[in-house]
Formats: C-alpha cells, sequence, structure tokens
C-alpha cells in the first residue's frame, strides 16, 4: 500500500508546477459540502464555524473538516476570538486559483475540433 502512495506521489511530480496547484484547487472544491461552505461564507461575508454547520446538513465535527480542507489551501482564512474561530474567504487566492483555470481552459475553450460521437 505504502509503495503505491509513493509511486502516484512520484508521478505527480512529473507534472509542472500549475497543473498540480490546479489539481489540489479542483480537489478542494470537489465536495458538495466544501462548495456550500464557500457559498455562504461569499453570502455572509464572515462567520463562526458553529453557524456554518448550522446551515449544513452535516455535523459540526465534519464542517470543521471541510473548513480545514479549504483553510490548508488558503481558500479561506479563520481566526481565534475566544472560544471560537471565525473564518471568512480569502479573496486574493481565490482569485489567485480562478485565474489559473481560466489560464487552462482558455486554450481549451478556443479549439475548433468537433468532435461528434
Amino acid at each position: 500500500m505504502f509503495a503505491a502512495l509513493n509511486i502516484d506521489m512520484i508521478k505527480k511530480e512529473l507534472f509542472d508546477e500549475n497543473l498540480q496547484e490546479l489539481a489540489a484547487f479542483t480537489k478542494a472544491i470537489s465536495h458538495p459540502a466544501r462548495l456550500a461552505i464557500l457559498k455562504y461564507l461569499a453570502e455572509t461575508k464572515t462567520c463562526i464555524s458553529g453557524d456554518i454547520s448550522d446551515q449544513l446538513p452535516l455535523s459540526r465535527t465534519t464542517v470543521s473538516q471541510h473548513l480545514k480542507e479549504l483553510k490548508e489551501l488558503g481558500l479561506i482564512h479563520g481566526t481565534i476570538d475566544g472560544l471560537k474561530v471565525n473564518y471568512c474567504i480569502c479573496s486574493s487566492k481565490v482569485n489567485y486559483y480562478l485565474d489559473k483555470f481560466d489560464l487552462f481552459f482558455t486554450p481549451l475553450k478556443e479549439v475548433e475540433i468537433h468532435c461528434e460521437i
């Protein structure tokens, strides 16, 4: 099992940094709960983590795991306020990844080949 993990990690490193970053971003936003958290934070501008679990059909522990994933990528920031953690979107990091996304997909959109199956 560990050998397979090492091979996957080595194979991943064969790809350029931009593709690796784009893959990490898409992985972070690939879960509907994380998308819902980002949407909620965008709508409220700032939030306490307990409030987020009240808005989603998930336990507080599950929401915390999703918040951790988003925070590790830098899409959100969390500040400790007593016993609460206030989370907000890091718009500069979101824009950074969206720009990378656009750079990747723009050439794909411009291809004039029409495949018919």
